[in-house]
């Protein structure tokens, strides 16, 4: 799994012109899977991301977690992250998970977030999808499982 992290001061997804998620101060994150993807590698990368350091402190220094500062998370599925342009010009994506795959493990993934006490909102999985965010700082991180 693959998963960019972007600190975000406000994030929403749309489809067909409805919100149908919405987050204020959190992280936007982008999620890819591939296809020897495991829960294993869903609970490691929730587990990262919801301890991760990347919010300031009272001192100014990256030293808070999205839990620490009653962040939120706007998780959007990605199969793009696993698009190869080496060659050619057209991206090739058979190293993105098939839907019937990805979905259940992008759904457990989002579960395994909220198990750590955060809030979650999504986008819809499969769908054209509009997303706008502001990112905080600018902060992004890419963060992948050990298997990646």
């Amino acid at each position: 799994m693959k998963v960019v992290v972007q600190r975000s001061k406000e994030a929403k997804v749309t489809v067909d012109g409805e919100v149908c998620g919405k987050i204020d101060k959190g992280l936007m994150l982008l999620v890819g899977i591939t296809h020897d993807d495991t829960e294993d590698d869903a609970r490691f990368l929730a587990d990262k991301i919801s301890h991760l350091r990347i919010f300031e402190d009272e001192h100014g220094k990256m030293n808070l977690s999205v839990k620490d500062v009653s962040g939120q998370i706007l998780s959007v599925s990605q199969f793009t992250l696993y698009g190869d342009c080496r060659k050619g010009r057209r991206p090739n994506f058979m190293n993105a998970a098939r839907p019937e795959f990805a979905n259940p493990l992008y759904e457990r993934f989002n579960e395994l977030l909220r198990e750590q006490g955060l809030v979650v909102e999504t986008g819809r999985f499969g769908e054209m999808m509009d997303v706008s965010f502001t990112n905080w700082g600018p902060v992004t991180l890419i963060v992948e499982s050990p298997t990646s």
